[in-house]
């Protein structure tokens, strides 16, 4: 078997409702998807999604980098198992197009091709995406195999009254876990996180996260008065450009500090390591270029002795949503697990498959072959601005 054919498409997914955080506020997406075809006739999908403010690229920048990416060379080779095609996609870099000062560009290009090409391997083969696991050397210390997995909620800025709302549905549907944005200009993320704790009670695990809104120096200032509210991590306080600045500050706060906008690839990982500038990493498959780099970035997390994540980007489709299931359900030691949110998120989720969490955040692992879903094709035609193919002959 052998690759022949890939095309990536540019889609322009609605939301549900408008996301607001620190950094960003979004009412839709413009994502890249890439459909990967095979001698035999199988076919693959990945799913990228873009972000200037995570790892520069956007989705003009990503069609530039196939575009310059030699895909026959790297990807031609023919496999004939599902731990061959591993060892050929592992390989896979994208050509540099733009620079962000950091070796992460490209990664949401990289990832669709990626996911894409493991898919079809996987159907090829009758395995799922999550015995990919298994095949990577490093990965011995973090293996799992689990049927199900839960995910954590989330609190987005969106005003008093719809916050205590929100934590009320989280209660009444008995998460354990959640996500809180904090650090948006003109909310009092006390009260915020005063209301919620309330609603929630004292047992669910609240974390925090500010999307880089804060600085090395007034970190602590704004930490202090959320302490009472149990805060069991702070993730991206800072701007990545200060993000050495964390190594001294985490010396003097008994938070544990998450990196997302600054854990971006594996040198990042490295990076954060060896200047001691956090406890966790926030690992997402479409800013880290896919799921090999994934693995490798837990592997390395878990060596050093570091904790970590699975999150995901806000509006990703069932096509990443099975991705990350997949992650997910062979993967140990994952602290908080985030994604699914498809039915209460997106507009067009592209599987046909519901992939959304269910009660108390409970999903099934996916056990078909590649994803293990079915891609919803009428709904990639009705939301295609343009696309590309590339011939791999």
């Amino acid at each position: 078997m052998r690759v022949v054919e890939l095309t990536a498409y540019h889609l322009r997914i609605p939301l549900r409702k408008t996301i607001r955080h620190a950094s960003h506020t979004r009412t839709d997406n413009d994502t890249l998807v890439v459909r990967c075809k095979l001698d035999d006739g199988t076919v693959g999908w990945g799913e990228g999604l873009p972000r200037e403010y995570v790892t520069g690229e956007t989705i003009d920048s990503t069609f530039e980098t196939l575009k310059a990416t030699n895909l026959w060379t790297q990807l031609g080779s023919p496999f004939a198992s599902l731990e061959e095609a591993v060892g050929i996609v592992d390989r896979f870099a994208v050509a540099s197009v733009g620079s962000n000062g950091r070796d992460c560009f490209g990664n949401a290009a990289r990832c669709a091709v990626e996911l894409a090409f493991l898919d079809a391997a996987g159907r090829a083969c009758d395995k799922p995406l999550s015995a990919v696991t298994n095949l990577i050397g490093e990965s011995v210390g973090i293996r799992k195999s689990q049927d199900r997995v839960r995910y954590s909620g989330a609190i987005t800025s969106m005003g008093r009254i719809r916050e205590w709302i929100r934590a009320w549905k989280l209660r009444l549907n008995q998460f354990h876990q959640t996500k809180v944005k904090v650090g948006v200009e003109g909310v009092n993320d006390t009260a915020s996180l005063a209301s919620i704790r309330r609603v929630l009670g004292k047992d669910v695990d609240i974390r925090i996260d500010a999307n880089e809104a804060w600085t090395c120096e007034n970190l602590e200032q704004h930490l202090a008065p959320l302490m009472p509210f149990n805060i069991t991590s702070l993730e991206q306080p800072v701007p990545h450009e200060d993000v050495d600045g964390l190594a001294a500050v985490r010396a003097r706060i008994s938070t544990p500090i998450m990196l997302d906008e600054s854990l971006c690839s594996l040198s990042d990982a490295q990076r954060a390591i060896e200047r001691g500038t956090c406890d966790l990493f926030n690992i997402r498959l479409s800013k880290c270029g896919g799921f090999l780099p994934s693995l490798h970035i837990a592997a390395l997390a878990h060596r050093a002795g570091l904790g970590y994540q699975l999150g995901c980007q806000v509006g990703e489709t069932g096509i990443l949503s099975a991705a990350g299931r997949h992650f997910a359900s062979s993967v140990d030691g994952i602290r908080y697990l985030e994604g699914s949110f498809d039915r209460y998120l997106v507009k067009e989720p592209l599987t046909i498959e519901d992939l959304t969490f269910g009660y108390r955040g409970f999903a099934p692992a996916l056990a078909g072959p590649g994803l293990g879903v079915t891609i919803d094709e009428a709904a990639i035609a009705r939301t295609t601005a343009r696309q590309e193919v590339w011939t791999l002959d």
